[in-house]
């Protein structure tokens, strides 16, 4: 996956999240739940896509900065959040263009799984943290790659594609699976400290022809959520 593909189809991605079963029902209020009050933090949207998670957080009183890697989301996210929001065109991959102890709250939605190495970014993602802020973020869930691959090695930190149709199209992306294991030792070498680890349902307003049928308890594993700590 590179930027080019993401600017290719950044319309097409941004549609199929905005009412989404996964994204919209989903991912979004899960980390909105896990994020709580907000008023007045200043909060990093790390991969901030065409930014609707980061207007669902200034929507709740927090001073928000964002970043993409595809020019095309950040020209999304700016239309969404107006000409003077602070967005800007950065990789998770290289060291980013804030200073230091800058945000009290990181998120990164659904962004980790595209990346090979997780050292580097979540060092800078700790960098622009204050002391004991917290990084929010979500993952493809990695038994998901268990069940979908049954014969592949769990154990193996495996790179892999799926195709989606998105807003009549289709399209190719390219993740990353962790073992869970794997997970979180990333989290403990990179100086986080997990607070919580949540498998939530999907939201209680959520349109029934969404969901799917025969729903045991209400809900289904999709993706995995952590609250992590900064420890200084």
């Amino acid at each position: 996956m590179t930027t080019a593909d993401y600017d290719n189809f950044a319309d097409a991605y941004a549609a199929e999240n905005e009412n989404g079963l996964f994204n919209a029902y989903y991912e979004r209020p899960a980390m909105l739940r896990l994020a709580g009050d907000v008023s007045g933090r200043r909060i990093l949207d790390a991969g901030c896509g065409s930014g609707p998670l980061s207007a669902a957080l200034r929507d709740r009183g927090a001073l928000v900065t964002g970043f993409d890697v595809s020019a095309a989301m950040v020209e999304l996210a700016r239309r969404r959040l107006g000409e003077d929001a602070d967005l800007h065109v950065a990789d998770l991959g290289a060291p980013l263009p804030f200073p230091d102890a800058e945000f009290d709250d990181v998120v990164a939605s659904l962004v980790l799984h595209y990346l090979e190495d997780w050292s580097g970014p979540l060092a800078e993602l700790r960098r622009v943290l204050k002391p004991g802020g917290r990084l929010i973020l979500s993952i493809i869930h990695p038994a998901i790659y268990a069940i979908a691959y049954p014969k592949a090695d769990y154990f193996a930190v495996t790179k892999y594609s799926e195709d989606y149709v998105m807003d009549g199209r289709t399209v190719w992306l390219t993740y990353w699976h962790r073992p869970l294991h794997a997970v979180a030792d990333a989290f403990a070498a990179s100086g986080f400290r997990i607070v919580t680890i949540s498998e939530p349902p999907p939201s209680p307003d959520t349109p029934a022809d969404l969901l799917p049928p025969d729903l045991p308890s209400g809900s289904f594993m999709c993706f995995l959520f952590f609250v992590l700590e900064s420890v200084r």
